[in-house]
């Protein structure tokens, strides 16, 4: 098991003990997880968290695994988690991607004269060239580039190996740091300097965003640097090489993803964009 699963164990865990605390006494045993059990997390997790519906379904899926587990060490005997109504709540949420044109206003940032800029700069749009996690990214060694201009990589979190062909602006950086790719700082520092790099590079769209928080449905716009994190790299590679034309599965080849659905959950094309992708299809102008 990786660091992140652990840490997501341990904060499911966390909830449960506060809501046990809040609302169960500060007990709470396998026999009492039911269908009203779950309807009362919920709610608390919704109303006294304020959590949005995703966190919730993640905590529900995360306790699953943990009575199943139990289940099948013979610790529980109540299977009421099974019941297709103890459910984990989902909603689909639109994630950006950075366009062509996103991508060549970071590149040409002058940065010279702000080095912790250019670091995470540089790092990043390897990321969008590459679509690998920031765990992978940020521990490129020599020893992973294979003949000058492939990289072979096996990804932390899922131990799969995959090997990507090396665009040409992450060849110039890599020829660039002598291919030793900046020292990387944390993932959430690196998320907050990505917002002041968007900001200066001036990728500032207004991007809508629906979620329900609390059981509650927003809306709010947002400038689209305001949502740049570490992982609209991984989403911004395989978005941008899908409107290229690549097809789907070469695409997950690369990635890493073991499923067209989880993959597909990666994209985020607007109806115009689609539109364009297929307007020169032989179905549109045949004849």
């Amino acid at each position: 098991i990786n660091l992140r699963t652990i840490h997501k164990y341990r904060t499911t865990l966390k909830v449960l003990q506060d809501f046990a605390k809040s609302k169960r006494k500060g007990r709470l045993d396998f026999e009492n997880i039911d269908l009203n059990f779950y309807h009362d997390f919920i709610e608390y997790l919704q109303k006294h968290s304020n959590h949005t519906t995703n966190t919730v379904g993640k905590n529900i899926k995360t306790l699953k695994v943990f009575l199943k587990e139990a289940t099948e060490a013979g610790i529980n005997s109540n299977r009421a988690f099974e019941s297709k109504k103890f459910a984990g709540l989902s909603e689909l949420v639109d994630h950006i991607y950075l366009n062509e044109t996103d991508l060549d206003l970071l590149w040409n940032l002058d940065l010279s004269k702000n080095q912790r800029l250019e670091a995470v700069r540089d790092l990043f749009l390897v990321s969008c060239y590459t679509g690998l996690r920031f765990q992978d990214f940020t521990t490129i060694t020599p020893e992973n580039i294979l003949d000058g201009n492939k990289l072979k990589i096996s990804t932390r979190k899922t131990g799969k190996t995959v090997q990507i062909p090396i665009h040409w602006r992450v060849a110039e950086l890599l020829a660039k740091y002598e291919n030793h790719l900046p020292r990387a700082i944390s993932n959430q520092k690196m998320n907050d300097y990505l917002k002041e790099l968007g900001q200066l590079a001036g990728i500032d769209a207004t991007i809508e965003k629906v979620l329900t928080k609390g059981g509650l449905r927003y809306e709010r716009n947002y400038k689209k640097f305001e949502l740049m994190t570490c992982h609209t790299g991984r989403r911004t590679f395989a978005t941008n090489l899908y409107l290229a034309g690549v097809p789907a599965i070469s695409i997950m080849k690369l990635t890493g993803h073991a499923t067209e659905a989880v993959f597909m959950r990666y994209l985020n094309i607007s109806g115009e964009e689609n539109a364009n992708l297929l307007m020169n299809h032989d179905y549109f102008t045949k004849g």
